[in-house]
């Protein structure tokens, strides 16, 4: 605990007793980290987890440590859950995490973690190994590779990789059909949703929602809202998504356009000012904006607030912006990402597949990046596809097999007679 950095080590209770109710609906992460733990691959192995701080990352960085690893954890922000950081840290495990923590300080968390020379590095938004890259090249010598949890992540390490920059494997975990099937769709989906009507108290039934960006996550969000009620228009960029959206039912319009008759707008796209200032000026009074993608300012708050002549917070998660045109907008979660600055995130049942795919990630890494190349790499199919078969059994869910016969057709190219 002397190590840690928490805002209060007085929360651990608070933070044990959300660690320990988790604990309950992972058994899958359970059973894959009990089996590192007797296969002895993860002991004495440094991880760092730049993760959301909540209670299944948490219990990831728990179940890892108690498998052998020397973890490390730290994140920023208003996705740092205070009390969680105390009971993780009480815990034994390393955290360096508090809620309202400034960007100076943001910087020395991960130059402490960077500075423990971890050999894996389960990343998020590749912040971390981005600075491994620039700021702190020496950890380069040390460090075996990362897993990425996000797609902005792996659409930064992707870019790195093309120009040259990329010196380590990086597994696109994001890419798991694990992960991005039922994290990004299912997870996003139902907590973003859940965060925005849990800090309001609002209805949703019969409220015109603009949702921009149907990827996965926009998709969740859609199913969800048009779920509980709600008239649902999606904004894109992409004309497959767009057509996807299209012939799910969904109305499909330009964001202002879109905007002129929003009552709740959710971004999920991984890019900057998707929702532009030209959109803002067509909100109608009373709309409220919320971020569910993975960059912070999918809608520019700096500029909302400088454009505002008064600004309020009007519930814990919810703050008033007053515009001259006597227009109130609000913003929940603080323009970050809702269901975990507004929410206690995704639903442990969906993170027990994603950090399931996380732990058995780190472990291969750990295990085979010595003969990888410094790219970005899938995860192999068959770690994918045992966290699914391991799920289902969880489930008491039984499936069939392809009979031997079926199997040889599948593998035949000549014609049959």
């Amino acid at each position: 605990m002397s190590e840690s950095q928490v805002r209060d080590a007085a929360l651990a209770d608070d933070g044990e007793r959300k660690i320990a109710w988790v604990s309950e609906w992972m058994p899958v992460l359970n059973a894959v980290t009990a089996r590192l733990r007797e296969d002895g691959t993860l002991a004495g192995r440094r991880i760092a987890v730049i993760l959301p701080v909540e209670a299944k990352t948490a219990y990831l960085a728990a179940r890892l440590a108690a498998a052998g690893a020397e973890v490390t954890v730290a994140f920023q922000g208003a996705m740092v859950h205070d009390d969680v950081a105390a009971g993780l840290a009480a815990r034994g495990v390393t955290v360096f995490a508090k809620r309202d923590s400034t960007h100076e300080e943001e910087l020395e968390y991960f130059h402490q973690v960077l500075a423990r020379r971890p050999e894996v590095v389960i990343d998020d938004r590749a912040d971390v190994i981005r600075l491994a890259h620039t700021t702190h090249p020496e950890v380069l010598e040390t460090l075996l590779g990362a897993s990425e949890e996000t797609t902005s992540g792996v659409v930064a390490l992707r870019a790195m990789e093309a120009d040259g920059t990329l010196k380590v494997p990086c597994i696109a975990a994001n890419d798991a059909r694990c992960k991005y099937l039922f994290d990004n769709r299912y997870g996003s989906g139902q907590s973003a949703v859940n965060a925005v009507l849990d800090s309001t108290n609002l209805l949703l039934a019969g409220k015109c929602v603009v949702i921009v960006g149907y990827g996965w996550v926009g998709k969740g969000m859609a199913l969800r809202a048009r779920g509980l009620g709600a008239e649902v228009t999606v904004c894109e960029v992409e004309p497959f998504a767009a057509l996807e959206a299209y012939h799910d039912g969904l109305d499909v319009a330009p964001i202002v356009e879109a905007c002129a008759t929003a009552e709740i707008v959710l971004t999920a796209t991984g890019v900057r000012h998707a929702l532009g200032i030209e959109a803002v000026e067509a909100l109608p009074d009373g709309a409220l904006l919320a971020n569910a993608g993975a960059v912070d300012d999918e809608f520019d708050v700096p500029a909302l607030r400088a454009r505002a002549f008064e600004t309020r917070r009007v519930r814990e998660h919810v703050e008033e912006f007053r515009l001259a045109d006597e227009r109130s907008l609000f913003v929940v979660g603080d323009g970050v990402c809702v269901n975990l600055s507004a929410g206690e995130g995704h639903p442990a049942e969906i993170m027990d597949l994603t950090f399931s795919v996380q732990a058995l990630a780190a472990n291969y890494l750990l295990q085979n990046a010595t003969n990888m190349t410094p790219a970005v790499h899938a995860l192999p199919a068959e770690i994918d596809e045992s966290v699914a078969r391991e799920k289902l059994k969880a489930l008491g869910v039984r499936i069939d097999r392809l009979t031997p016969e079926q199997e040889s057709f599948l593998h035949a190219w000549e014609a049959f007679d």
